[in-house]
């Protein structure tokens, strides 16, 4: 699922965030937890996963906090509006692509049409 507002290295840390956060508006997450959610063709060190979250945090997405628990690092994550409506925004826009794709076909459907009838008529 890629957002259209979104890069990729942004979408793959906000797929983790939405699965880890488990429908739930604040979590506790790991940066170990979500590297393992994380696409592992890309590498992610934590410094990029730590900068990608402060993009999305910037953008709205959720809030972080950086603590520790247990002598490790993790983030308390609170998610936003945009965070929470992001898979149905991705779902959107999938729908409106299917919608544009079959448009599209259509009219190269009638258009074939259209060119065998007057080819019929004049030709």
């Amino acid at each position: 699922m890629i957002n259209d507002r979104l890069n990729r290295r942004e979408n793959d840390v906000m797929n983790a965030v939405f699965e880890l956060s488990g429908g739930k508006e604040r979590f506790l997450v790991s940066p170990g937890e979500l590297a393992a959610v994380l696409p592992p063709r890309r590498k992610y060190d934590e410094a990029s996963l730590e900068r990608t979250m402060n993009s999305l945090a910037l953008d709205g997405y959720f809030e972080f906090i950086e603590t520790e628990r247990k002598g490790e690092k993790t983030y308390v994550v609170r998610m936003r509006d945009a965070g929470l409506g992001y898979r149905r925004r991705d779902y959107q826009r999938k729908r409106g692509l299917v919608f544009r794709i079959a448009v599209a076909a259509l009219g190269a459907v009638v258009t074939f049409l259209v060119g065998l009838l007057l080819r019929a008529l004049f030709g």
